[in-house]
C-alpha cells in the first residue's frame, strides 16, 4: 500500500491598497492651487494606478485619471488641460458630488475633496451629498488652501455645509500641507 503525499497550496494574503478618489475644484477661485493639486493627483496615480481616480469639478464633473496616467508630468498636465472644459468657471460642488456618487466610485474609498468651498449651486444639496458621501466612503478628507492662512475660519456657506461630514480638514497651500495630506493617505496607499 503506497500513499502519495499531496501538496497543499497556500494562499498568500495580499493586501490591496484602499481606493482613493480625488475631486479637485478647478473654478476661478481655485486657479492658484488647481495645477499643484492636479500634480499631486498625478503622483497618486503613478503610485497606485489601479486604486486612484481623479476628477476635476467646476460646473461639471470630469474624470481625468486617464490623462494623469502619462508618465511625463508636463504631458499629463497638457492632457488634463485639453480634457477639462470648465477651467476657471464657477463651482457647483453639490451637483458634481451627486454625479460622483452616482458613479459609485466613492463606496469604501478614501475621498479627498480639494476646494475652497465657494458654492454657486444649492448649498443644501451640497450638505445632503456630503451626508451621503460620509456614509459611503471609508474616510472623507477636505483640502482647503485657505485653511493655511492665519486667522482662517470656514465661513463660506459651502464649507459650513460640508464640514460636519468631513473626517479630516487640512490646508493645501504649502509643501508641509501636502506632506500632511500624503501622510493621511499613507494608510490607503501603503
Amino acid at each position: 500500500m503506497t500513499m502519495e503525499t499531496a501538496r497543499l497550496r497556500r494562499r498568500v494574503h495580499r493586501t490591496r491598497p484602499r481606493r482613493v478618489v480625488l475631486m479637485i475644484d478647478v473654478s476661478g477661485s481655485m486657479t492658484p492651487y488647481a495645477d499643484t493639486l492636479l500634480r499631486f493627483g498625478h503622483a497618486l496615480v503613478a503610485t497606485e494606478p489601479g486604486a486612484t481616480e481623479v476628477f476635476s469639478a467646476g460646473t461639471r464633473l470630469t474624470r481625468v485619471t486617464a490623462e494623469l496616467r502619462r508618465r511625463d508630468p508636463a504631458a499629463a498636465m497638457d492632457a488634463v488641460s485639453r480634457a477639462v472644459p470648465d477651467w476657471s468657471g464657477g463651482t457647483r460642488l453639490g451637483e458634481e458630488l451627486r454625479r460622483l456618487l452616482a458613479l459609485n466610485d466613492a463606496r469604501g474609498a478614501t475621498v479627498v475633496i480639494a476646494s475652497d468651498g465657494w458654492e454657486r449651486g444649492d448649498v443644501s444639496l451640497l450638505g445632503a451629498q456630503m451626508a451621503r458621501l460620509s456614509r459611503m466612503a471609508h474616510r472623507v478628507i477636505w483640502v482647503n488652501p485657505h485653511r493655511g492662512r492665519e486667522g482662517y475660519r470656514p465661513l463660506t456657506a459651502g464649507m459650513r455645509a460640508a464640514l460636519p461630514y468631513v473626517d479630516d480638514f487640512v490646508a493645501g497651500h504649502s509643501l508641509a500641507a501636502f506632506e500632511e495630506l500624503a501622510a493621511l493617505l499613507g494608510g490607503a496607499h501603503a
